[in-house]
């Protein structure tokens, strides 16, 4: 059976591109990444894919007239990689409506709270932990979901909390959080590839017996 044909969009450091990586090589996720993409050109990512030998570019947004002629050709590089799954791993710039419903169910996303708490616009990066402690919010944790028109609002494939404590700051609650992430989003993936998992409305069933 033909591997599934994954493009990976980065903003930054690429952890979870790492993560990603490495259960690939350990032969967990019956997929290959046949592309990088970075939409800033300083993204460490793209050197870590350069080291494991996966094809990486940069296109740089700041290029472009607008969102919708960057997200065109984002998606004939997609494209042109074959990618049949989309995973944003990091990756800050808004997706077109056409990006969308090109790829629809086949873009993965992993969000930094348990969604819908501390979702949507305005929520990225450090702001969600900073706001999950500026509530008094006991538990955090990570998402992986499909990616809709909305904002974090897409069907939940896999979730898992992480207890906050009276101590944290938005560093330390992010340090935690981010090894969930690191956990979720490769099993996430490595269920897509093996066929695992069904869309019913906003339910996202997971068949273990197939």
């Amino acid at each position: 059976m033909q591997k599934i044909r994954i493009g990976v969009l980065i903003s930054g450091g690429g952890t979870n591109l790492q993560a990603l990586i490495d259960d690939i090589e350990k032969g967990k996720i019956k997929g290959a990444i046949s592309i990088v993409i970075s939409d800033k050109k300083d993204a460490y990512g793209i050197e870590r894919a350069k080291k494991h030998g996966i094809e990486a570019i940069v296109i740089d947004k700041k290029s472009f007239r607008d969102n919708d002629e960057f997200m065109d050709c984002l998606m004939d590089e997609l494209e042109k990689y074959k990618a049949d799954l989309v995973v944003l791993a990091g990756f800050l710039s808004i997706l077109s409506k056409a990006f969308i419903e090109k790829y629809r169910n086949r873009i993965m996303n992993v969000h930094p709270s348990l969604i819908p708490a501390f979702c949507g616009k305005g929520y990225y990066g450090q702001k969600v932990h900073k706001a999950v402690l500026e509530y008094g919010a006991k538990v955090s944790g990570a998402t992986v979901h499909f990616v809709d028109e909305g904002a974090d609002t897409g069907p939940i494939i896999l979730q898992q909390a992480v207890r906050v404590e009276d101590d944290d700051t938005p560093e330390t609650l992010a340090a935690r959080v981010l090894e969930v992430e690191h956990k979720l989003l490769p099993e996430a993936v490595g269920l897509y590839c093996d066929s695992k998992l069904e869309i019913e409305g906003r339910k996202v069933r997971i068949n273990a017996g197939k």
